[in-house]
């Protein structure tokens, strides 16, 4: 009998045993047409979990409920593995972890979210405690992954992998931008781990919440009857109003680098150069881009990672530029990049060099694109020659750079 998964697709609680699935190569069906409030009132269900609350995996030798049960079952399930730690101490350390997320984290992100629902009775001070509470919690996670690039060790664990879903629950409903940038090395740790490959295969595309949700009261099936009265009133008054807030954003939605005097530099030109130019690169595209540059239109910057002691595994350094590169996309017809991660081995020195149109960084990548705030940043003196020749080097992917291999080179166009 093959594992069997009873849940709902996208079910935050079920991800964790299917990313654990991930990284052990262990197989779980879940069935198609899953009602919650239906199927898990059924009474072959509640034979399962008798509180009728999922998940709940089948297995060849019973049932499991919780779902951090589960994940344990499934990374032990083909023997042992690096996901429960190396050592006895380690182990530990995983089952501390696991602990600390499902407690501090999970919990106050739950009593949080689920009363602004309407689920639970919503209060004030109870709203309080629990984000002052979760803060504590995302304190001690930041304090400690500001040294440590995962929970336990150097690979990812089935602590990280609990606490990156415990972390999303957060991060797609309550925990705003505004919210977790008070937490950079979280913010660093998460958005690293929910875009590896087997993280992503479950999870797919996680976007942060932009707002927290309005309170619900609780029982509301009255609300559907509140509004026919507000159609019997000036419903002609009101029907114009949406098309008005429709219409409004429009001119609004104008990038501000859209309205800039004409440059003569054409961004989409040079990035056709740097594309094309297979030999000669330093003749050809480096000088093309010097002939090309406007100072007045466009500013160069060079950036310089900020937690570079962090870098020790070359695959988790090269996710991070990765995963920076595609938060940029929203910048594509404004920037071109140059992403350098510089060393033999650990730690890995991540450099990069930036094109912006205008003369600062836009703000409006400053505010939405959170890994700006990893870096440091160093307007280009294009009127010194040494950092000219700077820009030119890393345009051309120079190797040695300062000193050091290229472990790799990342372009952005």
């Amino acid at each position: 009998m093959a594992l069997v998964m009873h849940s709902y697709k996208g079910n935050k609680n079920s991800d964790k045993a299917f990313i654990a699935a991930e990284f052990t190569g262990v197989k779980i069906d879940m069935p198609s047409g899953f009602e919650m409030g239906v199927t898990n009132k059924t009474p072959e269900f509640i034979k399962m979990n008798p509180l009728g609350k999922i998940p709940v995996l089948e297995t060849p030798e019973g049932p499991i409920f919780e779902s951090n049960a589960i994940a344990r079952y499934v990374s032990r399930l083909n023997g042992e593995n690096s996901l429960n730690g190396s050592s006895l101490i380690e182990y530990a350390h995983v089952e501390q972890w696991i602990d600390f997320s499902s407690l501090e984290i999970y919990g106050n992100i739950f009593n949080w979210f689920v009363p602004r629902m309407g689920f639970m009775p919503y209060s004030v001070p109870s709203e309080e405690a629990a984000i002052s509470a979760l803060k504590r919690g995302l304190e001690a996670l930041n304090t400690h992954l500001a040294s440590n690039t995962y929970l336990v060790g150097h690979s990812v664990t089935l602590a990280d992998i609990i606490t990156v879903c415990n972390l999303n629950l957060g991060f797609s409903t309550v925990m705003t931008k505004s919210f977790t940038s008070a937490f950079p090395h979280v913010e660093r740790y998460f958005w690293t781990l929910i875009n590896q490959p087997n993280f992503k295969k479950v999870v797919g595309d996680v976007k942060q919440t932009e707002s927290v949700p309005p309170i619900k009261k609780a029982g509301q099936p009255a609300k559907p009857k509140e509004q026919p009265k507000k159609k019997e009133a000036p419903a002609v008054a009101e029907a114009p109003k949406p098309v008005e807030e429709e219409e409004a954003p429009k001119p609004k939605a104008k990038n501000p680098l859209d309205l800039l005097p004409p440059s003569p530099m054409v961004l989409d030109e040079w990035k056709r150069l740097y594309s094309n130019t297979k030999s000669n690169f330093r003749e050809v595209a480096v000088k093309g881009f010097w002939d090309m540059y406007d100072p007045e239109g466009y500013s160069l910057w060079f950036c310089d990672y900020k937690y570079n002691d962090e870098n020790m595994v070359s695959f988790v350094t090269l996710n991070k530029v990765g995963g920076f590169l595609q938060r940029m996309d929203l910048a594509r017809k404004y920037a071109f990049g140059k992403m350098l991660i510089c060393g033999s081995e650990g730690p890995f020195k991540v450099k990069g060099l930036w094109l912006f149109r205008g003369t600062e960084i836009p703000k409006f990548v400053m505010d939405e694109v959170y890994d700006m705030e990893l870096y440091e940043w160093t307007k280009v003196d294009i009127s010194d020659e040494a950092q000219k020749e700077r820009v030119s080097q890393m345009i051309e992917d120079a190797e040695p750079f300062e000193g050091e291999a290229l472990l790799d080179a990342k372009c952005f166009k």
